[in-house]
């Protein structure tokens, strides 16, 4: 398992996947189906139930999974053959094959990937902070 570094407060993936196949990104089971294979495979831990929404007609859907790590989300746009997630964590998750997943599961022709760390500046040392403070 990855460990949180000195100075930081932990990362987050910004992936938009292009090219989708329409009719998984209408697809309930699919996208809960590649939620869990991300949770699965990054060894996080859900708190609660996902909250899911399929929207009606021939839109997308949505879904978000409570993380003890903390957050992801997901919302497809069939119509434009677009896939969202964003996935925030409060430890280090190394690069991803996210093109490969994307591209088996959605279809994807191709994906924009974002990693950022988060806290970057943190004095993780230092006490907290007042109220006024902030």
């Amino acid at each position: 398992m990855d460990s949180i570094s000195p100075g930081m407060l932990g990362c987050e993936w910004i992936i938009d996947a292009y090219g989708c196949d329409p009719d998984r990104l209408r697809d309930l089971e699919v996208m809960i189906g590649l939620c869990e294979t991300i949770v699965e495979q990054l060894e996080l831990h859900v708190v609660g139930k996902p909250v899911w929404h399929q929207f009606p007609g021939h839109a997308g859907v949505t879904g978000l999974y409570l993380l003890s790590e903390s957050h992801l989300a997901c919302h497809t746009y069939p119509e434009v053959r677009v896939a969202t997630l964003n996935l925030y964590c409060c430890r280090w998750i190394q690069e991803r094959p996210w093109n490969e997943l994307l591209s088996e599961i959605l279809g994807a022709s191709h994906c924009d990937v974002v990693s950022l760390t988060r806290g970057r500046n943190a004095n993780l040392n230092s006490s907290p902070s007042k109220e006024s403070d902030r």
